[in-house]
Order: C-alpha cells, then sequence, then structure tokens
C-alpha cells in the first residue's frame, strides 16, 4: 500500500532521477564510464541546489550515481530497498518545505515515486532513459513537476 502524498505546500523540493548508464553483466552491475561521466555531470549541476538528503536504493548503480555529489555536499545518503516505496516516501515526506532531496531510483521506480509525491502528471522512464532529471516542489495543494535533462 503506497503512503498518502503529503500536501504539496508540506514537502521539500525533491529531486528525482534515475541511476546512470550501467555496465554489462551480472544482477548489480557499477556504472559505465558514460554513467560515471553523468555522476560528475549531475554533481556539477545540482553543487549549488543545497540538497540536505540523498536517498539511494541498495543497488551499486543508484548509490554510485549519488556518490559525487554526497562528497561534494558532505551528505550521507540513506539506502532504502527499492521495494519499499513507502518507507521512501515517507522519509522524504518528513523533510520541511525549503529543503531540496534527491532520490535516485530506477527506470520502473520513478514514475511512482513522483506519483506518491502528489504529481498528477503521467511520467513514463524508457529501458534507456538516463538523463531525465525531475524536480517536484511544491505549490499548493498540486506539487509542479519541471522535467530537465541533464
Amino acid at each position: 500500500m503506497m503512503a498518502a502524498p503529503a500536501p504539496a505546500a508540506a514537502q521539500p523540493t525533491v529531486i528525482v532521477v534515475r541511476h546512470g548508464e550501467k555496465a554489462n553483466g551480472g544482477k548489480d552491475p557499477v556504472l559505465s564510464p558514460a554513467g560515471e561521466a553523468r555522476a560528475e555531470r549531475l554533481a556539477a549541476m545540482l553543487a549549488a541546489s543545497r540538497v540536505r538528503a540523498i536517498y539511494t536504493t541498495q543497488y551499486q548503480r543508484t548509490q554510485l550515481l549519488a556518490a559525487p555529489l554526497a562528497k561534494k555536499s558532505g551528505v550521507t545518503p540513506v539506502v532504502v530497498p527499492a521495494a519499499d516505496e513507502p518507507a521512501l516516501l515517507k522519509r522524504v515526506q518528513s523533510h520541511p518545505d525549503g529543503e531540496a532531496v534527491l532520490v535516485v531510483g530506477h527506470s520502473n521506480t520513478v514514475p511512482s515515486i513522483i506519483k506518491g509525491l502528489g504529481v498528477r502528471e503521467a511520467v513514463s522512464v524508457g529501458e534507456d532513459d538516463y538523463d531525465n532529471l525531475f524536480i517536484v516542489m511544491p505549490r499548493g495543494e498540486q506539487p509542479q513537476l519541471l522535467r530537465m535533462k541533464y
């Protein structure tokens, strides 16, 4: 059962991305060189955003994407199992209004995380889409979704 979305005005600004390109092989692959470059781009792009919390899944590819930003910002990422979306949403929604939070997920979790944050607009992430950056911003009763590429 998914947690009920918090009123938009009572939640932080949430940046949601999918992990970077992965190296071939195995159930828990690391990032490819392209994925590592994407992680560095994300860190550079978000360096001034004052991210106060970072959430990843238990998989290396999400943790490795977040690592450069975590290092630059001095934030220790919190690992939440990919299958426990209600726990992730509860943690994210516990941050105060005005804070910025990064969530690194997967092609099959990013859309439902965004929906769980109260966005009504449908979002899809293709199997080969790694460059989407979604920002869920509190705006009255309905959060606003900003879509970017990085």
